[in-house]
């Protein structure tokens, strides 16, 4: 099963809040808002700053902000700086395998995460604000739903 961290689903949901709002906005307001503990607010931002992410101020009206709009954050970006690069097998993109000399699939995995990272990329925070990330699977597929960012 390929699955996000918390952090990255708690990232998400924290950038969305912060592009709803006008100002530099503290952690412990923004854990207040979104249910999430301060620490671990205060941990994503740390790393969503050093990402270039978001921008940390200094001093009594300090805090944080978006670095750019939501519109021109991928959801890749946010997994990408919360949880590294985005690989499904050991092997992407000529990664170590101890199966190589046997498996018979050297590179062909590498087709499979390009098409998620492609799709990952093509989606913003600003879409996932506004509800609007449907599924690719066809013209009669369902909308997705986003239920973990009624949080939001």
């Amino acid at each position: 099963m390929l699955k996000l961290s918390k952090l990255t689903d708690y990232a998400v949901v924290a950038l969305v809040r912060l592009g709803q709002k006008e100002d530099v906005t503290t952690s412990p307001v923004l854990s207040r808002s979104t249910g999430i503990p301060e620490p671990t607010i205060a941990k994503v931002l740390k790393v969503l700053a050093a990402q270039g992410i978001v921008i940390s101020q200094r001093g009594a009206r300090g805090g944080y902000r978006l670095a750019r709009p939501l519109s021109q954050i991928s959801v890749a970006a946010v997994i990408q700086a919360i949880d590294g690069p985005i690989s499904l097998t050991t092997c992407v993109d000529g990664g170590e395998c101890d199966a190589r000399s046997k498996c018979g699939l050297v590179g062909q995995w590498d087709a499979v995460n390009g098409a998620i990272l492609q799709a990952l990329s093509s989606i913003s925070l600003s879409d996932m604000q506004n509800h609007t990330v449907t599924s690719r699977r066809g013209p009669d597929a369902p909308s997705a739903a986003l239920g973990p960012m009624a949080t939001a």
